[in-house]
Protein backbone atom coordinates (compact mmCIF):
# COMPACT_ATOMS: atom_id res chain seq x y z
CA UNK A 1 0.00 0.00 0.00
CA UNK A 2 2.81 2.42 0.89
CA UNK A 3 4.45 1.81 -2.51
CA UNK A 4 1.18 2.52 -4.32
CA UNK A 5 0.74 5.79 -2.42
CA UNK A 6 4.27 6.85 -3.35
CA UNK A 7 3.63 5.87 -6.97
CA UNK A 8 0.46 7.94 -7.30
CA UNK A 9 2.06 10.83 -5.44
CA UNK A 10 4.83 10.79 -8.02
CA UNK A 11 2.28 10.86 -10.82
CA UNK A 12 0.57 13.88 -9.28
CA UNK A 13 3.88 15.75 -8.95
CA UNK A 14 4.70 14.95 -12.56
CA UNK A 15 1.29 16.11 -13.76
CA UNK A 16 1.54 19.45 -12.01
CA UNK A 17 5.14 19.98 -13.13
CA UNK A 18 4.25 19.78 -16.83
CA UNK A 19 3.78 23.27 -18.29
CA UNK A 20 0.14 24.01 -19.16
CA UNK A 21 1.04 26.29 -22.04
CA UNK A 22 3.27 25.66 -25.01
CA UNK A 23 6.31 27.65 -26.06
CA UNK A 24 6.07 29.16 -29.55
CA UNK A 25 8.74 30.89 -31.57
CA UNK A 26 7.21 33.81 -33.43
CA UNK A 27 8.28 35.45 -36.69
CA UNK A 28 5.66 38.17 -36.86
CA UNK A 29 4.52 40.94 -39.16
CA UNK A 30 0.95 42.30 -39.12
CA UNK A 31 -0.04 41.20 -42.63
CA UNK A 32 1.11 38.11 -44.52
CA UNK A 33 -0.48 39.21 -47.82
CA UNK A 34 0.05 42.73 -49.16
CA UNK A 35 -0.73 44.30 -52.51
CA UNK A 36 2.64 46.01 -52.69
CA UNK A 37 5.61 46.74 -50.45
CA UNK A 38 5.37 50.42 -49.56
CA UNK A 39 8.27 50.54 -47.13
CA UNK A 40 10.87 48.43 -45.35
CA UNK A 41 9.42 45.33 -43.71
CA UNK A 42 9.56 45.10 -39.91
CA UNK A 43 9.59 41.63 -38.33
CA UNK A 44 9.51 40.65 -34.65
CA UNK A 45 11.22 37.45 -33.47
CA UNK A 46 9.85 36.50 -30.06
CA UNK A 47 9.86 33.24 -28.06
CA UNK A 48 6.69 33.34 -26.01
CA UNK A 49 3.23 31.94 -25.22
CA UNK A 50 1.02 33.58 -27.85
CA UNK A 51 -2.49 32.66 -26.71
CA UNK A 52 -2.27 34.17 -23.26
CA UNK A 53 0.51 36.64 -24.13
CA UNK A 54 2.21 34.97 -21.19
CA UNK A 55 5.79 34.36 -20.17
CA UNK A 56 8.36 35.47 -22.77
CA UNK A 57 11.62 33.53 -22.81
CA UNK A 58 15.02 35.14 -23.43
CA UNK A 59 16.26 34.44 -26.95
CA UNK A 60 19.92 33.90 -27.69
CA UNK A 61 21.51 35.15 -30.89
CA UNK A 62 19.85 33.30 -33.83
CA UNK A 63 21.97 30.74 -35.65
CA UNK A 64 20.46 31.58 -39.03
CA UNK A 65 17.80 33.90 -40.46
CA UNK A 66 17.04 34.14 -44.16
CA UNK A 67 14.29 34.54 -46.75
CA UNK A 68 13.69 32.39 -49.82
CA UNK A 69 11.94 33.81 -52.90
CA UNK A 70 11.52 32.78 -56.51
CA UNK A 71 13.76 34.79 -58.81
CA UNK A 72 12.19 36.40 -61.84
CA UNK A 73 10.55 34.60 -64.74
CA UNK A 74 12.92 31.63 -64.63
CA UNK A 75 11.29 30.53 -61.37
CA UNK A 76 14.58 29.81 -59.65
CA UNK A 77 14.69 30.32 -55.92
CA UNK A 78 16.80 33.05 -54.38
CA UNK A 79 18.00 32.87 -50.78
CA UNK A 80 18.88 36.12 -49.03
CA UNK A 81 20.76 36.15 -45.71
CA UNK A 82 19.03 38.43 -43.19
CA UNK A 83 21.37 37.98 -40.21
CA UNK A 84 22.85 41.44 -40.73
CA UNK A 85 19.44 43.06 -40.26
CA UNK A 86 18.80 41.60 -36.81
CA UNK A 87 18.69 43.90 -33.78
CA UNK A 88 18.18 42.90 -30.11
CA UNK A 89 15.03 44.24 -28.45
CA UNK A 90 13.13 43.69 -25.21
CA UNK A 91 9.65 42.24 -25.68
CA UNK A 92 7.00 42.77 -23.01
CA UNK A 93 4.24 40.23 -22.44
CA UNK A 94 1.38 40.53 -19.97
CA UNK A 95 3.51 38.89 -17.26
CA UNK A 96 7.18 39.75 -17.91
CA UNK A 97 9.77 41.03 -20.37
CA UNK A 98 12.29 38.97 -22.32
CA UNK A 99 15.11 39.28 -24.83
CA UNK A 100 13.93 39.16 -28.43
CA UNK A 101 14.95 40.39 -31.88
CA UNK A 102 13.59 42.50 -34.67
CA UNK A 103 14.62 42.78 -38.30
CA UNK A 104 14.02 45.72 -40.61
CA UNK A 105 14.22 44.14 -44.05
CA UNK A 106 14.91 46.67 -46.83
CA UNK A 107 12.08 47.23 -49.30
CA UNK A 108 14.31 46.20 -52.19
CA UNK A 109 14.46 42.61 -50.87
CA UNK A 110 10.66 42.14 -50.75
CA UNK A 111 9.39 44.45 -53.49
CA UNK A 112 8.90 41.91 -56.33
CA UNK A 113 5.64 40.03 -56.81
CA UNK A 114 5.41 36.56 -55.30
CA UNK A 115 6.13 34.60 -52.13
CA UNK A 116 8.75 35.22 -49.46
CA UNK A 117 9.46 32.35 -47.05
CA UNK A 118 11.13 33.72 -43.91
CA UNK A 119 13.10 31.07 -42.01
CA UNK A 120 14.55 31.33 -38.51
CA UNK A 121 16.93 28.87 -36.86
CA UNK A 122 17.12 30.12 -33.26
CA UNK A 123 19.74 29.36 -30.65
CA UNK A 124 18.41 26.42 -28.57
CA UNK A 125 16.67 27.60 -25.40
CA UNK A 126 17.37 25.85 -22.10
CA UNK A 127 14.15 24.96 -20.28
CA UNK A 128 15.24 24.52 -16.67
CA UNK A 129 12.01 22.96 -15.39
CA UNK A 130 12.37 20.06 -17.83
CA UNK A 131 16.21 20.12 -18.03
CA UNK A 132 16.09 20.09 -21.83
CA UNK A 133 16.86 22.41 -24.73
CA UNK A 134 14.19 23.55 -27.18
CA UNK A 135 14.96 24.69 -30.71
CA UNK A 136 11.96 25.78 -32.75
CA UNK A 137 12.90 26.15 -36.42
CA UNK A 138 10.28 28.56 -37.69
CA UNK A 139 8.75 29.62 -41.02
CA UNK A 140 6.43 32.47 -41.97
CA UNK A 141 5.32 32.98 -45.57
CA UNK A 142 4.50 36.43 -46.92
CA UNK A 143 3.05 37.26 -50.34
CA UNK A 144 3.22 40.41 -52.45
CA UNK A 145 0.52 41.21 -55.04
CA UNK A 146 -1.25 37.82 -54.92
CA UNK A 147 1.07 36.11 -57.40
CA UNK A 148 1.70 32.61 -55.99
CA UNK A 149 5.22 31.29 -55.89
CA UNK A 150 7.25 28.91 -53.74
CA UNK A 151 4.97 28.77 -50.68
CA UNK A 152 4.70 24.96 -50.83
CA UNK A 153 8.35 24.20 -51.56
CA UNK A 154 10.81 23.03 -48.89
CA UNK A 155 13.29 25.58 -47.60
CA UNK A 156 15.88 22.94 -46.72
CA UNK A 157 15.39 23.14 -42.95
CA UNK A 158 16.24 20.24 -40.63
CA UNK A 159 12.73 20.32 -39.18
CA UNK A 160 10.04 21.79 -41.41
CA UNK A 161 6.28 21.88 -42.01
CA UNK A 162 5.45 21.92 -45.73
CA UNK A 163 2.11 23.69 -46.26
CA UNK A 164 -0.49 22.14 -48.55
CA UNK A 165 -2.63 25.30 -48.43
CA UNK A 166 -1.43 28.86 -48.93
CA UNK A 167 -0.47 30.06 -45.43
CA UNK A 168 -1.39 33.64 -46.38
CA UNK A 169 -4.59 32.91 -48.37
CA UNK A 170 -6.95 31.43 -45.80
CA UNK A 171 -10.52 32.47 -45.01
CA UNK A 172 -11.98 31.80 -41.58
CA UNK A 173 -13.56 28.36 -41.85
CA UNK A 174 -10.97 27.01 -44.30
CA UNK A 175 -8.70 24.16 -43.30
CA UNK A 176 -4.93 24.33 -43.14
CA UNK A 177 -3.01 21.20 -44.11
CA UNK A 178 0.67 20.48 -43.82
CA UNK A 179 3.26 17.72 -43.96
CA UNK A 180 5.77 17.40 -41.12
CA UNK A 181 9.31 16.63 -42.29
CA UNK A 182 12.70 15.86 -40.79
CA UNK A 183 15.66 16.37 -43.12
CA UNK A 184 13.17 16.37 -45.99
CA UNK A 185 11.44 13.09 -45.03
CA UNK A 186 7.87 12.87 -43.74
CA UNK A 187 7.38 12.13 -40.03
CA UNK A 188 4.44 9.75 -39.49
CA UNK A 189 2.36 10.29 -36.36
CA UNK A 190 4.05 13.56 -35.36
CA UNK A 191 2.49 15.49 -32.47
CA UNK A 192 1.55 19.04 -33.46
CA UNK A 193 0.64 21.76 -30.99
CA UNK A 194 -1.63 24.56 -32.22
CA UNK A 195 -2.09 28.00 -30.67
CA UNK A 196 -3.95 31.15 -31.61
CA UNK A 197 -2.33 34.57 -31.16
CA UNK A 198 -4.97 35.99 -28.84
CA UNK A 199 -3.35 39.38 -28.16
CA UNK A 200 -2.19 41.65 -30.98
CA UNK A 201 1.50 42.62 -30.94
CA UNK A 202 2.23 46.35 -30.73
CA UNK A 203 4.98 46.82 -33.32
CA UNK A 204 6.07 50.24 -32.05
CA UNK A 205 6.15 49.46 -28.32
CA UNK A 206 7.43 45.85 -28.65
CA UNK A 207 4.70 44.39 -26.47
CA UNK A 208 1.46 42.46 -26.53
CA UNK A 209 -1.67 44.61 -26.31
CA UNK A 210 -3.90 43.79 -23.38
CA UNK A 211 -7.37 43.53 -24.84
CA UNK A 212 -10.61 43.04 -22.96
CA UNK A 213 -12.40 41.23 -25.80
CA UNK A 214 -9.97 38.33 -26.21
CA UNK A 215 -11.36 34.84 -26.61
CA UNK A 216 -12.05 33.04 -23.30
CA UNK A 217 -11.45 29.31 -22.93
CA UNK A 218 -13.36 26.64 -20.96
CA UNK A 219 -10.12 25.15 -19.60
CA UNK A 220 -6.40 24.91 -20.41
CA UNK A 221 -6.92 22.14 -22.99
CA UNK A 222 -8.28 24.76 -25.38
CA UNK A 223 -5.27 27.06 -25.10
CA UNK A 224 -2.74 24.70 -26.62
CA UNK A 225 -4.52 22.20 -28.85
CA UNK A 226 -2.76 19.01 -29.94
CA UNK A 227 -3.34 17.11 -33.16
CA UNK A 228 -1.50 14.20 -34.77
CA UNK A 229 -0.11 13.72 -38.24
CA UNK A 230 -1.22 10.61 -40.09
CA UNK A 231 0.97 7.84 -41.46
CA UNK A 232 2.17 10.14 -44.25
CA UNK A 233 3.13 12.95 -41.88
CA UNK A 234 0.11 15.02 -42.96
CA UNK A 235 -2.27 16.92 -40.69
CA UNK A 236 -5.43 18.98 -41.18
CA UNK A 237 -6.78 21.76 -38.96
CA UNK A 238 -9.99 23.78 -39.37
CA UNK A 239 -9.48 27.54 -38.85
CA UNK A 240 -12.29 28.78 -36.53
CA UNK A 241 -11.23 32.40 -36.11
CA UNK A 242 -9.47 35.14 -38.07
CA UNK A 243 -5.91 35.99 -37.08
CA UNK A 244 -2.55 34.28 -36.71
CA UNK A 245 -2.27 30.56 -35.91
CA UNK A 246 0.94 28.74 -34.95
CA UNK A 247 1.63 25.05 -35.63
CA UNK A 248 4.52 23.34 -33.84
CA UNK A 249 5.58 19.76 -34.63
CA UNK A 250 7.33 18.55 -31.49
CA UNK A 251 10.75 16.91 -31.48
CA UNK A 252 10.73 15.95 -35.16
CA UNK A 253 14.19 17.27 -36.05
CA UNK A 254 17.21 14.96 -36.35
CA UNK A 255 19.26 16.71 -33.64
CA UNK A 256 18.39 15.22 -30.25
CA UNK A 257 21.25 16.55 -28.06
CA UNK A 258 22.72 19.98 -27.37
CA UNK A 259 25.54 20.68 -24.94
CA UNK A 260 25.18 17.16 -23.58
CA UNK A 261 21.47 17.49 -22.79
CA UNK A 262 18.31 16.31 -24.49
CA UNK A 263 16.94 18.68 -27.12
CA UNK A 264 13.51 18.94 -28.71
CA UNK A 265 14.07 20.22 -32.26
CA UNK A 266 10.66 21.41 -33.38
CA UNK A 267 9.20 22.63 -36.68
CA UNK A 268 6.98 25.73 -36.53
CA UNK A 269 4.91 27.49 -39.18
CA UNK A 270 2.59 30.50 -38.81
CA UNK A 271 -0.50 31.04 -40.96
CA UNK A 272 -2.98 33.92 -41.10
CA UNK A 273 -6.72 33.75 -41.76
CA UNK A 274 -9.16 36.54 -42.62
CA UNK A 275 -12.92 36.83 -42.27
CA UNK A 276 -14.76 36.79 -45.57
Amino acid sequence: MKQRILFFTGLMVLAFSVPAWAHFQMVYTPESAVQKTASDLNLKLVFTHPFGAGHTMDMGAPQDFFVVAQKGEDGRKKRTDLMGYLKPITWTSLTNSGKAYEATVPKKIVRSMGDYVFCLVPEPYYEGEEDIYIQQITKMVMNVSGLPGNWAEPAGLKAEILPLDKPYGLWTGNVFRGIVTSNGKAVPGADIEVEYMNHAPDMKKNKFEKRANVRKIPNDAFETMTIKADGRGMFTFGIPKAGWWGFCALGVGPDKLYKGKEMSQDAVIWVQAHDM
